[in-house]
């Protein structure tokens, strides 16, 4: 069976085209019925104009949240790299075995960390490895001076801010009545379209579809944009935060210490 591959950028407009064929057979069915018992007025466009702008106002909004969090994997795998390279530093001068058990966990987490992303991994879980921490630092002390201890926890605390950050801005959505509302006037402004009359008949299968199609389409993609970290969502057409950093992160980590530990 041959699967067609579809660009990432028109995956959500092709999940938009089933609900816009049913529109359309019900703008045909009720042109052929007689229906069309609505006038295009300055009304009813004044109506689309208010919520293309209730629609902007939501895009705006989640669009600050998605480019925070572009940054967010970037950055946990800088401060899991920096964590790693203070532990490798302390190995080499000290030959400690604290600073092994360190990098061990340090890896564990970071295996984690890219579960917890895909939910195969609960949150409150991922923030006990990192309170764990503690308990290498406390080991490390006898062996090192207080402020690379202080480097250390600056950097387990910035890991922790970003946990609970990602996992609020997932399990979030930002302003739920603006979507009830937007979605409210949609559906009612679609109802319209299609009962409303607008001669030639040809000009209104163009003005209804265009129009049905911009107004679902960006309320789907702002929802799709309200969660940059929906992995595990099946319905999610649009392109989540990469975990490439991270994952090169991992990569990086793994060959220092095999060069240095083995």
């Amino acid at each position: 069976m041959i699967k067609l591959k579809v660009a990432p950028k028109w995956r959500l407009a092709i999940a938009v085209l089933p609900y816009l064929c049913v529109i359309m057979l019900l703008k045909f069915g009720a042109h052929y019925m007689k229906w069309e018992f609505l006038s295009l007025n300055a009304l009813f466009t004044g109506i689309i104009s208010a919520n293309i702008f209730l629609i902007g106002f939501l895009l705006s909004g989640v669009l600050v949240d998605y480019k925070e969090s572009e940054k967010i994997p970037g950055d946990l795998a800088a401060s899991f790299e920096t964590l790693a390279d203070e532990c490798l530093i302390l190995h080499k001068n000290k030959k400690t075995d604290a600073a092994r058990k360190c990098l061990d966990h340090l890896l564990s987490m970071l295996d984690s960390t890219l579960k917890w992303f895909y939910k195969k991994e609960r949150t409150n879980k991922l923030l006990n490895d990192v309170a764990d921490l503690n308990e290498h630092f406390f080991e490390m002390e006898t062996h090192t001076q207080a402020n690379f201890i202080t480097r250390l926890k600056q950097e387990q605390n910035l890991i922790r801010k970003m946990i609970v950050r990602v996992h609020t801005i997932r399990e979030t959505s930002f302003v739920g009545a603006g979507y009830a509302i937007t979605e409210l006037i949609t559906c009612i402004l679609v109802g319209g379209l299609i009962f409303v009359r607008i001669e030639p008949y040809y000009e209104s299968l163009f003005f209804v579809a265009f129009v049905s199609f911009v107004l679902i389409y960006m309320i789907f993609f702002i929802r799709d944009l309200d969660n940059p970290f929906g992995y595990t969502q099946d319905n999610n057409h649009v392109e989540e935060v990469p975990l490439k950093p991270l994952l090169d992160a991992k990569e990086r980590i793994q060959l220092r210490v095999g060069m240095i530990l083995n």
